[in-house]
């Protein structure tokens, strides 16, 4: 896969202002915003919801930084990423399903409706790294 793709000046600002994103949420792990992160911790996860938080707020922290810092290996930092919220999406789905208020979101329309964002996030994380890009690359080079 290639790993050098140029991206723009939006695809740029879009992934500092991700990184960014994710530094604040890492911050909310460790402090501000630890209860509420607690509420997308799933019930089925054998594991202290508060040590699930401040553990996940470690990833996070390390991905919004090298989405900010580490432009050489933006692509694989988007991939990485992107995984990194299809792996997170249970805890969204099990503040659905449990109904747990957090975040603002206090009724099953709002957290139905955050469900649909995780996606918008991952396409986020793709795009404005150019992985997106490199993922279509690779794709063409192997049908070849």
């Amino acid at each position: 896969m290639q790993t050098h793709i140029h991206t723009n000046f939006f695809q740029d600002v879009f992934r500092i202002l991700l990184g960014v994103f994710m530094v604040g949420a890492a911050i909310g792990h460790f402090s501000f915003a630890r209860v509420d992160f607690q509420a997308q911790v799933p019930d089925w996860l054998p594991m202290d919801k508060d040590l699930v938080v401040l553990l996940s707020g470690i990833p996070e922290l390390l991905l919004g930084l090298a989405m900010i810092f580490w432009k050489r290996q933006k692509v694989y930092i988007g991939i990485v990423l992107a995984i990194f919220y299809v792996l997170v999406f249970p805890g969204n789905l099990s503040q659905y399903t449990g109904r747990h208020d957090a975040f603002g979101l206090d009724t099953d329309q709002k957290r139905l409706i955050r469900l649909f964002f995780q996606p918008v996030l991952i396409f986020w994380a793709l795009w404005s790294t150019g992985a997106l890009k490199a993922l279509v690359k690779s794709k063409n080079i192997i049908e070849r």
